[in-house]
């Protein structure tokens, strides 16, 4: 059911907890499956220097967390919101299609975070994020 990469995210998930100090931080749910997911990440000069997260949801849920941080490590926000679920997904292996909704959440709360950071710097985060999120983290 699950690739051998899913399940490797899932039973040493990286980058978990919550990052002392960060610069944004992004938090998504669905309350239909009830899967939460809290991105933390640390940002200077517009690079993403180091992430994490908190995860409340399935396996796949703890997996697509555990893979998008390590996607945007490093990366400028402007290749993290070019982080699509679909690329999440391929970097797992593949999901069954019952748990595409939790690499759906991997991205929202990415680009929830960037939208955070923005906001934060005083910057409206609509032109930049694109953001269609209908979330708390998120000008749309």
């Amino acid at each position: 059911m699950y690739s051998d990469k899913v399940m490797e995210h899932f039973a040493n998930p990286r980058n978990v907890g919550e990052l002392e100090s960060p610069s944004a931080v992004g938090e998504v749910g669905n309350a239909k499956c009830g899967d939460i997911m809290k991105i933390f990440l640390k940002i200077e000069d517009d690079v993403i220097t180091d992430v994490s997260f908190k995860t409340f949801g399935c396996g796949a849920a703890v997996a697509t967390s555990s893979m998008a941080t390590e996607l945007v490590k490093g990366k400028t926000l402007k290749e993290a919101l070019n982080i699509t679920n679909k690329a999440v997904t391929e970097a797992l292996d593949g999901l069954p299609s019952e748990k595409l909704h939790c690499s759906v959440l991997a991205e929202q709360a990415i680009r929830a975070a960037i939208t955070d950071y923005y906001k934060q710097k005083a910057i409206d985060p609509l032109p930049i994020v694109g953001c269609d999120l209908k979330c708390d983290g998120c000008a749309g």
